[in-house]
């Protein structure tokens, strides 16, 4: 199994920002934990990382006929993006949505997704174990 793991803007920064809502990991270390977790061991990621829209787009292009699923934290272009959001309905596979901290439990302009309904399922505010949690459904899909 084929696994896209895309991370939007300032996630690059894991580790030096906001350490009290995300964790003292950096984004590297995040995803070796990841692809070296027993649940894992089966599955083949790319891990692919931009603070630019038109990028993480073209990188989903890009890799299409490769994968089976995507687990996606569009960071910030989460509450405006529509243009992600098309480019995930546009490829036509299982699409996860994760986010370290809770949306819902932020600020008010983060409180909204607009790329969660085209998702299988959104996962936020488990840190790190949210894109386990993504890997587990897509596995068992």
């Amino acid at each position: 199994m084929n696994i896209l793991v895309i991370n939007g803007p300032n996630l690059n920064l894991l580790g030096e920002r906001e350490s009290d809502i995300y964790g003292y990991e950096t984004l590297d270390e995040l995803m070796y934990w990841l692809s070296n977790h027993d649940e894992c061991k089966d599955v083949n990621f790319e891990f692919y990382q931009s603070n630019h829209e038109g990028k993480i787009i073209d990188k989903i292009h890009e890799k299409r006929k490769w994968f089976n699923a995507i687990i996606i934290n569009p960071g910030a272009l989460t509450h405006y993006s529509y243009a992600i959001r098309d480019c995930l309905l546009a490829v036509g596979v299982t699409s996860i949505e994760v986010h370290l901290s809770d949306i819902a439990k932020r600020e008010a302009f983060r409180k909204k997704s607009v790329i969660s309904d085209v998702c299988f399922r959104s996962l936020n505010g488990r840190g790190k174990i949210s894109y386990l949690d993504a890997v587990k459904i897509i596995k068992n899909r």
